[in-house]
Parts: C-alpha cells; structure tokens; sequence
C-alpha cells in the first residue's frame, strides 16, 4: 500500500506546490495546458506552454528534453486532458506530473489566469518549446 501511495505522489501535484515553485523560479520542470488552444487563449497558467494532448507523439515531442519535468493541467476535475497527456508523454519515456483539479483547482485558489494566446514558453530551462 504504501509503495503506490508513494508511487502516486511521484506522478501528481496540486496548484500550491506549481504556484510556490514558479514563484520562487524553481527551474527544471515546463506546465503544460493539455486542452485546446481555444481553451488555452480563454485562460491559463501564466507560464504554461499550450500542448494539447492529441497532437501528442513520437514526433511532436522529438524536441522537447527528457531531463526535465512536464506538468499537466487542463480544465479540472470533469475533463481527462492531463490525464491523457501525462499518459502520452510517461510512455514516450518523459517524467510526468499531473497537476490535480487542473485550471479550475488554480482558479479556485486563488492564483492569476493570463488570458490570450502567448509565445510558448519553458520555465527554467533556458530553452524554447514549439509546441
């Protein structure tokens, strides 16, 4: 019991914990909104690079670094974007964390929303993702 409680905590973060660390800009991990860029433009994460998990493959994700964390979100707790996308790039061989109740979980939280398509960003990296 123990090892899967361990193992889920290993796959999963809250809106707090992304909020503190791009607050104190802990580097080595990019948000990633999952949805769609319509969705994307209506609101999200300041930060967040918009990567919607059906263009998600071999591909697409060829230039993105395996050295780094890939947090997911999408809109919360009734939509599986995250999910899906955490799946995709876990079994692409890339570390994953989904970030739990998603934009709407942010929200509720109190943290800010950018509205409008932005430049794709990585956080911490130095580098720029095309997603």
């Amino acid at each position: 019991m123990a090892a899967g409680f361990l193992a889920k905590l290993t796959h999963a973060t809250d809106p707090s914990d992304v909020a503190v660390d791009l607050e104190n800009g802990v580097n080595g991990f990019i948000v990633v909104d999952a949805r769609t860029p319509e969705a994307y433009s209506g609101g999200h994460i300041p930060g967040a690079i918009n990567f919607p998990h059906r263009t998600m493959n071999a591909a697409s994700t060829a230039h993105l670094s395996k050295e780094l964390v890939y947090v997911t979100y999408c809109d919360g707790i009734g939509c599986n974007a995250s999910t899906k996308a955490a799946y995709k790039l876990a079994s692409m061989g890339f570390k994953v964390k989904e970030m739990l109740g998603g934009l709407d979980w942010w929200i509720r939280d109190g943290y800010a929303v950018e509205v409008g398509a932005k430049p794709a960003r990585v956080l911490g990296a130095g580098i720029r993702c095309g997603c």
